[in-house]
């Protein structure tokens, strides 16, 4: 499911280069990028589709447009996840985003506000996902699991940037990138009837599961789940501090990440001048980093609680340093590497790799805090770690009107200091043991 969210919501990044006018450029006295461009393979073979006339600030507006629709669904997405189950609320979810997925070609015909409009239906749709996914694995994950499950399940959205970037880029250079959208969307609709068939809300309602399990993982979270599920103490959730310095830190990190998401085709291209099939594979490696990073930091995080005994909150904190610390450091010195493309690849790539260590910090923290609501706390932090998706690349434009390698580094300087006040903020107000307004029981028990 991740991995379809995805892939239908990084395609445009790298459609966006193919769907552009490149005859007029912004800038006439620049050939078309920064640094020289690399052979480019003769493509005459295909048929032109359709290319617009959008400025610098359209291209801002469009690629940013998608986070307006998808702010709007967290927190009723957790809601919603709690109320009537997670399993058709994502089910639906996704397959509303791949309708529009399809109409895609359709809108950019018609006009820059119709692709809007389109991009920002999507979001609505993709919105739900993630408070859903976290309700689910409220019912599914024993405690002491929880990283190493959630880091998994996670691996689908970076392999979904990892596979759709380049391939979006080989689409675009065989086809056209109209068949970016109809491709990609495809597959979401044969995701839809698996998932259908095959998921269920919680290990009570799996008609398949074997009994030993169903006890295994129901005995495993009987002391975390709130008993009382229809009351949902709105006031406790608002005023408590570990949740806002999950916020501070979600939003910080992902300034660097949607920024580099949206932008980092477009800087390649751009900047760094790689055609649109090298670009598609380069742009993907920063997430193949992370997404191993991701992985092995959720075995080691929980390697560290269960075998080591360390403190939750600690493995959190540490982890959330080196995730969100590290990723500043390399993206401000992925600015100074000048037209050394080897390195500047190599520094965006383990800046994005270590920002996956953050996986098994700040971003699992939901479910050690209070379980019971983990898809509303995540509907919560999601909504605030929206806004850079919506403001950092129309921003980001906005500074890099002309193109030059100056402008970019004033974008990563951004991206870089708000990551380090997030990761100190988190680092001070952050806590790892489930908090006593998240458990309604009679009995008290220890950590």
């Amino acid at each position: 499911g991740f991995f379809v969210v995805y892939s239908l919501r990084v395609n445009l990044s790298v459609a966006m280069v193919d769907m552009l006018n490149n005859t007029h450029q912004s800038n006439p006295n620049h050939s078309s990028s920064v640094c020289p461009a690399h052979a480019n393979p003769s493509r005459n073979t295909k048929i032109e589709k359709n290319v617009y006339n959008w400025d610098s600030e359209t291209q801002g507006w469009i690629l940013g447009s998608f986070f307006y629709g998808y702010i709007l669904t967290q927190i009723p997405g957790g809601y919603l996840a709690g109320r009537y189950g997670p399993k058709w609320l994502m089910g639906f979810g996704i397959l509303g985003t791949v309708i529009f997925t399809l109409l895609t070609p359709v809108a950019a015909d018609l006009g820059a506000s119709y692709l809007i409009a389109v991009r920002v239906l999507e979001g609505i749709g993709e919105g739900v996902t993630f408070p859903a996914m976290y309700t689910m694995w409220a019912a599914w994950a024993p405690p002491l699991e929880r990283s190493r499950l959630l880091t998994i399940s996670y691996i689908g959205a970076q392999l979904g940037t990892v596979i759709s970037l380049p391939l979006s880029g080989e689409i675009c250079f065989y086809l056209d990138w109209t068949y970016v959208f109809y491709i990609f969307g495809a597959v979401g609709l044969v995701w839809f009837v698996l998932w259908t068939f095959l998921v269920f809300d919680s290990p009570n309602t799996h008609p398949r599961i074997s009994e030993r399990e169903r006890i295994y993982i129901t005995t495993s979270l009987k002391n975390e789940l709130s008993t009382s599920a229809g009351f949902i103490p709105w006031r406790a959730i608002v005023t408590s501090t570990p949740l806002w310095a999950i916020v501070v830190a979600h939003f910080s990190y992902n300034w660097t990440f949607y920024t580099l998401l949206t932008l980092l085709p477009t800087y390649m291209n751009n900047i760094l001048g790689f055609s649109i099939q090298e670009n598609g594979m380069l742009s993907a490696l920063p997430y193949m980093g992370c997404a191993v990073m991701a992985v092995l930091s959720g075995q080691l995080a929980d390697y560290l609680r269960e075998t080591c005994l360390y403190p939750t909150v600690r493995v959190r904190k540490s982890f959330s340093l080196i995730g969100m610390i590290g990723p500043a450091v390399f993206l401000v010195a992925a600015g100074y590497t000048g037209c050394n493309y080897t390195l500047a690849v190599t520094f965006l790539t383990i800046s994005s790799s270590l920002g996956g260590v953050s996986a098994s910090g700040f971003n699992i923290n939901h479910l050690d805090i209070a379980p019971s609501y983990a898809g509303i706390l995540l509907g919560i932090t999601n909504t605030f770690a929206t806004i850079p998706g919506m403001v950092g690349p129309v921003i980001a434009r906005l500074l890099t009107k002309h193109n030059t390698i100056e402008e970019w580094q004033a974008v990563f300087y951004i991206a870089a200091a708000i990551n380090l006040f997030g990761a100190v903020f988190y680092t001070v107000f952050g806590q790892g043991t489930v908090q006593p307004w998240a458990v309604h029981t009679s009995f008290s028990h220890g950590d």
